[in-house]
């Protein structure tokens, strides 16, 4: 049960910062923005290290391994967050985090090309989220908002980012690769924004709760809970309470943003909701349980 609080503190909080990421626009560019949050969640990561390594869990590292895997995640990190941050200028923070949690049924999905078995309870849950997305996504003219096609772009590169570091996770202390993530992160950001934007000290401290928040929140505290909880929790547990996400995403919006739900968009967020959940649990207990009947 501690466990799983936890992780649904970490869900609370990666779903409020959907929020923090629409306003510190109003002072940032998106990249700006991006730049300034993960190198401070890179920094609020080590505290975490000098205890790890305190507690002996950082013997024989291997650098040169670290340094090649985290350039390719880091890379990955830039452009899923880069299109996440661009695309919540055009879309609600609630639309954003639920067409982003769409990574956790993409993620089987894209292991079949690395050889992964599906199983009916995936394709089930993604045939629900897609059917969802249609309808929070899709106007009657067959229109789709551009900041929601970026989310939607954006959510394969984080599915394909947390395939990434499933598989340099087992080789180099995840940590490390975490925190040079951050770092490769932050420099690509910093450098496109200082080539289309004009990032000042002024605008940054104006932005600076904002800031803060994603970086030292949404990314130190957050990511320690999670690292913490996972080593008591069910894998298939973990993901379901972290998809909520996505509910804390809209419940921020609609609270702190006064953004506004149709029933057409509350109708798509719940069977996309529905549809990450069906995917993290085995066929068989849905067909017994009495929850679906």
């Amino acid at each position: 049960m501690q466990a799983n609080l936890m992780l649904l503190l970490a869900a609370a909080i990666w779903g409020l910062g959907f929020v923090a990421q629409r306003l510190g626009m109003d002072h940032l560019g998106p990249y700006s923005f991006n730049g300034l949050r993960f190198f401070i969640g890179a920094f609020s990561l080590l505290p975490l290290i000098w205890w790890y390594r305190h507690q002996g869990k950082l013997q024989d590292v291997d650098w040169k391994l670290l340094l090649w895997a985290g350039l390719p995640v880091g890379v990955l990190l830039f452009i899923a967050a880069s299109l996440q941050q661009v695309g919540l200028l055009y879309t609600t923070a609630a639309n954003a985090g639920f067409i982003t949690g769409l990574y956790i049924v993409l993620v089987p999905l894209l292991g079949i090309f690395l050889k992964h078995k599906i199983s009916g309870n995936i394709w089930l849950g993604c045939a629900i989220a897609v059917s969802g997305l249609y309808i929070l996504s899709v106007g009657d003219n067959f229109s789709v908002n551009f900041g929601d096609l970026l989310q939607l772009i954006g959510a394969f590169f984080w599915a394909a980012h947390l395939l990434t570091i499933d598989h340099y996770s087992k080789k180099v202390p995840p940590i490390l690769l975490a925190c040079l993530q951050f770092v490769v992160c932050g420099a690509l950001s910093m450098v496109v924004a200082f080539s289309i934007e004009t990032p000042t000290v002024t605008n940054a401290l104006l932005a600076w709760k904002s800031v803060l928040y994603a970086g030292v929140v949404s990314v130190g505290i957050a990511y320690t809970l999670q690292v913490m909880a996972q080593k008591h929790a069910h894998p298939a547990h973990a993901a379901i309470i972290l998809s909520l996400e996505t509910v804390f995403a809209a419940i921020g919006g609609v609270w702190m943003l006064g953004e506004e739900l149709s029933s057409r968009a509350l109708t798509g967020c719940g069977l996309m909701l529905l549809g990450m959940l069906v995917s993290q649990l085995p066929l068989r207990w849905l067909l017994r349980s009495k929850a679906f009947t």
